[in-house]
């Protein structure tokens, strides 16, 4: 049985999810912000700018009037970049009911206070709607494609989330569920952070040794940071967590990847970004989790570098040799 989705926001992310819930059977409204781009998008039936070599099925309707892409909407899907979500969550609000929930595929913090996505939902649409949280390792472009992805659907509601993956898992597209919304919001937001510092690493030519060991030291940020917010470490251990990280760390279809090589090659962030093209969501996250850590009173380095590289002009080359030269210490805590 077929449902309704809206999916707002129809960059390369949500027109991908879009048409995985078309290939599972639902009936997609995608909402796009700019009218141009919809009404060519509807037309075309192909997002020129972020997917040109994947049609749209007939099943997905394209719009940019957000009135119309909810009407009758039975399940609500935000997939736009952090920074917009409380905006888009205040138009959203009076069709937000307990019935529809929320869902949402952005990844980062609340612009200005560090907090985590749920946590600012819970202050703009209040506890009675259910949240989750779709997030895992997953390039827009291969899911487009229809290869193989595994992905984690994280709620506070079990039934909410469970509900979720059922929408979207099916024709080479698995998806898992679990009850640990802080985890998996943790392991999406602090990986594109991460993978800037891998991205900075390959730029400078530092090696692949170089790579594992920012991974690897990465994960143990991450998990210091989970703790201290009650995240259950084996969600930052499956596929929201390391499996994202390995992905976004490694895969050059990754723009906060893309950015971290840019940056360790010498070329200044605006000009990283204007050849990106896209929302590179780690120059924000940075900002917000440094800012997380230190309220948590939790060390971080690979973040605080990564943060004064992109924020206060430090030299990439430099950063890697003040995480080097650290003191001595045991890995494990």
């Amino acid at each position: 049985m077929s449902s309704r989705v809206a999916v707002i926001g129809a960059g390369s992310w949500g027109t991908a999810l879009a048409m995985q819930l078309a290939r599972t059977g639902q009936v997609v409204n995608l909402w796009a912000r700019d009218a141009a781009q919809a009404e060519v998008m509807q037309h075309e039936r192909v997002n020129r700018r972020y997917l040109p070599d994947f049609q749209l099925a007939e099943n997905i309707s394209v719009s940019s009037d957000l009135d119309q892409s909810v009407d009758q909407a039975e399940r609500i899907l935000i997939v736009t970049p952090s920074h917009a979500f409380p905006d888009t969550l205040e138009a959203l609000k009076p069709r937000l009911t307990p019935d529809i929930g929320l869902a949402w595929a952005s990844k980062g913090f609340e612009p200005g206070s560090g907090r985590l996505l749920h946590e600012l939902a819970l202050d703009i649409i209040g506890p009675g709607v259910p949240q989750a949280l779709v997030t895992g390792p997953s390039f827009a472009k291969e899911v487009a494609a229809g290869l193989p992805t595994a992905v984690t659907v994280a709620a506070s509601d079990p039934n909410f989330g469970k509900s979720w993956a059922a929408l979207l898992h099916g024709q080479g597209f698995r998806a898992y569920y679990t009850a640990d919304l802080i985890g998996a919001e943790l392991g999406g937001a602090i990986k594109n952070v991460l993978a800037v510092a891998c991205g900075m690493a390959d730029g400078l030519g530092l090696g692949a040794n170089t790579r594992a060991a920012l991974i690897t030291r990465g994960l143990a940020e991450t998990l210091r940071l989970g703790k201290a917010l009650d995240a259950d470490p084996r969600t930052l251990m499956g596929l929201s967590g390391i499996g994202d990280l390995v992905l976004t760390c490694t895969g050059d279809l990754s723009r906060n990847r893309r950015l971290g090589l840019a940056l360790g090659q010498g070329k200044d962030l605006d000009a990283a970004v204007a050849e990106i093209g896209q929302v590179v969501e780690g120059i924000k996250t940075a900002e917000e989790a440094k800012r997380l850590a230190e309220r948590c009173n939790v060390e971080m380095p690979i973040v605080e570098q990564v943060h004064g590289i992109i924020h206060k002009g430090w030299s990439a080359r430099k950063g890697v040799q003040v995480l080097m030269e650290r003191e001595l210490k045991r890995e494990t805590e």
